[in-house]
């Protein structure tokens, strides 16, 4: 099954799942050429490993708390916090509490 994007013009709902946030998942929510905006869910103590991507990225804490290692150090995240890391930063997220973030990735060619 093909996962549904949201398409120029189209409102997309960022704001915090609250009690909602144990029934969902993450999820692509668009991808063009140039950028893909993902909301990454993740329950208390589960993480992404360590990995890198070719394009700058923003990590934007919805709800909950997150931390982000990146370059060495721990970066933690409260709702409303949003860290850059450049292209090709080896980074891995956990989260702290039940938590939700809003991952943009810019795209190199």
């Amino acid at each position: 099954m093909a996962i549904e994007h949201a398409i120029p013009g189209q409102v997309v709902d960022v704001g915090p799942l609250g009690s909602r946030l144990a029934e969902h998942r993450s999820t692509a929510l668009f991808k063009s050429t140039d950028l893909e905006v993902m909301r990454l869910v993740l329950p208390a103590g589960a993480s992404l490993p360590p990995h890198k991507v070719s394009g700058e990225i923003t990590i934007q804490c919805i709800e909950g708390r997150i931390d982000v290692s990146a370059g060495g150090r721990s970066h933690r995240l409260h709702a409303g916090q949003l860290l850059y890391l450049s292209g090709d930063a080896v980074h891995g997220v956990r989260a702290i509490d039940d938590a939700s973030a809003l991952v943009t990735v810019a795209l190199r060619k």
